[in-house]
């Protein structure tokens, strides 16, 4: 549910509210926005603006697309706009009662030959819209009031994953107990597979692949939607490229999702269990560094190597584990430019 498909409109009839919605949902990284107004706000580069027009919907600039919004309140309306869409054309509809069944009910319909954009009354009708039938809305325009409502709307949708991350290889140097320890399952409201976990570790500039429990024990079922990723003051990666302590996450965030060099995603937290446990700390090494992560001590939870995943019961000295560089100096998650040394 990526926020690329999400199309801001802008509060009508007050310059200054427009102003400071456009001003916060450029700083959330939106970048597609709906002015009903005179005179329209200048999409910046990279931006779009779509002009409203009573019942259409006009994009910028010559030959720029031109759509009339449908009003939709029965089966038989939708079964009647749905055969009038020519091919590659697109349906923008506004829903006059029920919204989720009907939406669906579309993109069974639709398949691929047409696109579906949906007018939201209020960001908390987003998922829904972008989410029906795991494909959703190819667009979704929705009535923003406030920048607060923005800040809503962000916490919503995803932003895009980071494109990049700087993933190394590392040798392990030291295994040894950890002492007892609060540590942080993370059970998250998506299915993973084995070869998925979290970035976690003590040092934000050094982060661990923690691996799913998507693989169970000898004494114990798979657990397909848990991380259990570390000790209670460990860093873990969220989608934004920021970081946040284990022990702060709550049910509904968004965490990082990540197969070691590969391809990254988000999930949601379900919820967090923070329980005592025993704890083994594994050191590696990153160019003359020591870098370190707390991690229960469990058949069950394995740490990403060059040979596989292994079980932080059996982690050895000497083997080497899948990590990330990240930027050291962080401020509320936030990676800042200041100087800094972790130990």
């Amino acid at each position: 549910m990526t926020r690329d498909r999400v199309t801001i409109a802008l509060p009508r009839g007050d310059a200054g509210a427009r102003a400071s919605v456009l001003e916060r949902a450029r700083r959330r990284g939106f970048a597609r926005f709906l002015d009903r107004d005179d005179p329209a706000v200048a999409a910046a580069e990279g931006e779009e603006v779509i002009r409203g027009d009573g019942d259409r919907l006009r994009a910028a600039g010559p030959g720029g697309t031109d759509v009339e919004v449908v009003r939709v309140d029965t089966a038989e309306s939708l079964e009647r706009r749905l055969g009038a869409v020519a091919p590659g054309g697109i349906l923008a509809i506004e829903w006059a009662g029920d919204r989720v069944i009907p939406l669906e009910n579309a993109i069974a319909v639709r398949g691929r030959r047409f696109s579906i954009w949906v007018l939201a009354r209020h960001p908390s009708e987003v998922p829904g819209a972008l989410g029906a039938l795991e494909h959703g809305a190819d667009r979704v325009f929705v009535e923003v009031a406030s920048p607060e409502e923005v800040d809503a709307l962000e916490a919503l949708v995803e932003g895009p994953t980071p494109r990049h991350l700087e993933w190394v290889t590392a040798p392990v140097v030291a295994v040894r107990p950890g002492g007892v320890g609060d540590r942080v399952l993370v059970d998250t409201t998506s299915l993973l597979r084995p070869e998925e976990g979290l970035l976690v570790g003590s040092a934000a500039a050094f982060l661990f692949h923690v691996a799913s429990e998507a693989v169970g024990s000898k004494f114990s079922r798979p657990r397909p939607f848990r991380v259990n990723a570390g000790a209670a003051h460990s860093y873990v990666l969220l989608p934004d490229g920021s970081t946040r302590y284990l022990s702060e996450l709550v049910a509904g965030d968004a965490v990082l999702v990540a197969q070691p060099t590969g391809a990254t995603r988000t999930a949601r937290v379900g919820r967090i269990k923070i329980e005592r446990r025993p704890l083994v700390m594994v050191t590696a090494e990153d160019a003359g560094t020591p870098r370190t992560v707390f991690v229960q001590e469990a058949e069950t939870v394995r740490l990403s190597t060059e040979r596989g995943r292994v079980p932080s019961t059996e982690v050895a000295v000497g083997a080497r584990v899948h990590a990330i560089r990240l930027p050291p100096a962080r401020h509320l998650g936030r990676a800042v430019e200041e100087t800094i040394e972790e130990r």
